[in-house]
């Protein structure tokens, strides 16, 4: 199903709200049916779109009281930010309702992933995605950019992992640097960018 939204001329970003879930989870699911990781964790052509709305629905509940949701064309990009965790904060309740072979990959990907993570505190820019009829706008690169300049004004250096050598390299134009990797469950670089 296609979006339906104004041409946004000028790259106007905002932070999400609850009102935004639906349609940032509707482009994220749009936007990753063929991304390494995504496809890792749910395989399956015939559920994907259902998993992978949970998996995302769960990450914008987790984060979006965080203020640290960037989106422009109401949702049709975004970037899911988490920042530091602040002394003393709760994670947020609730579980990610999935099959038990997706929470098993999940799992098996997050051990690897977190033990590559660095140990002081950053800035984790988690999703980075644009629905497929809004590509080609730079949109990716402003929000991007918006979630940089928020770790800079905090001093610290902005996390991210990739599944796609395209993708190393398309960071590395932008000033990350790759910093770690792992091969088991599939390839996957970390990469940093100092403030």
């Amino acid at each position: 199903m296609a979006l339906q939204c104004d041409l946004v001329t000028s790259a106007e970003i905002s932070l999400a709200t609850p009102a935004h879930r639906n349609r940032i989870v509707e482009s994220l699911v749009a936007a990753f049916p063929a991304d390494p990781v995504l496809r890792y964790l749910f395989p399956d052509d015939a559920t994907y779109p259902r998993h992978a709305a949970a998996f995302f629905g769960h990450l914008f509940d987790k984060r979006v009281h965080r203020n640290a949701i960037w989106t422009i064309g109401d949702g049709a990009a975004v970037a899911i930010w988490e920042p530091p965790a602040e002394p003393g904060a709760a994670a947020p309740a609730g579980e990610l309702e999935l099959p038990e072979a997706e929470r098993s990959r999940m799992k098996a990907y997050d051990v690897a992933l977190h033990a590559v993570l660095p140990q002081e505190p950053y800035w984790y820019l988690g999703v980075l995605g644009t629905h497929p009829d809004w590509t080609g706008r730079r949109w990716g690169h402003t929000l991007m950019a918006a979630g940089l300049r928020r770790a800079a004004e905090d001093r610290l250096p902005a996390v991210l992992e990739t599944s796609t050598e395209g993708n190393v390299r398309m960071y590395e134009k932008a000033g990350w640097q790759v910093t770690a990797s792992f091969r088991d469950p599939l390839p996957v670089w970390v990469l940093r960018h100092d403030a």
